[in-house]
């Protein structure tokens, strides 16, 4: 299944929404890439056991269920997640990139590649379900952006 949906983070048409630089979204993506937690619930534990030029490798303990997944960085431009295929995961991967499509406004768009069919028994119910709750968790990245950005701005 490819999947792929954006999240308004600046919208200059709406003056409720306090704007991030990209430097400061950039930030923020990497917040997740060093410390998940606050974006993955479940998630236990989290190891980076590799280190390279562009990006890490790390294992993601959810209980007895270990991920490892390789994360790719194109600084200030896109951060991609790739998790292995195991007896116990699927496998996939999840790049997040940051556009600008107008002067003044920034966007995630979020670009999810798995292995689950698009419809399961000539349904797409779970394969909605299943979009629906990326694109909840997604959201929910952009606000644990915000709160991190705020807090970095008050320091």
């Amino acid at each position: 299944m490819k999947f792929e949906h954006v999240v308004i983070v600046n919208d200059p048409d709406d003056p409720a929404i306090v704007d991030m630089s990209r430097e400061e979204l950039w930030f923020g993506l990497l917040c997740r890439v060093e410390d998940p937690a606050p974006f993955l619930p479940g998630l236990d534990a989290c190891s980076i056991v590799e280190r390279h030029e562009r990006g890490v490798v790390r294992e993601l303990a959810f209980g007895s269920l270990r991920v490892r997944d390789r994360v790719t960085l194109q600084p200030m431009d896109s951060v991609t997640f790739e998790a292995e295929k195991t007896g116990e995961h699927t496998g996939g991967s999840l790049t997040i990139r940051i556009e600008e499509p107008a002067r003044g406004q920034l966007v995630l768009r979020f670009i999810y590649l798995t292995t689950q069919p698009e419809q399961e028994d000539g349904s797409t119910m779970y394969a909605d379900l299943v979009k629906s709750a990326y694109q909840q968790s997604d959201i929910d990245t952009v606000r644990v952006i915000r709160d991190i950005v705020a807090n970095a701005r008050m320091q």
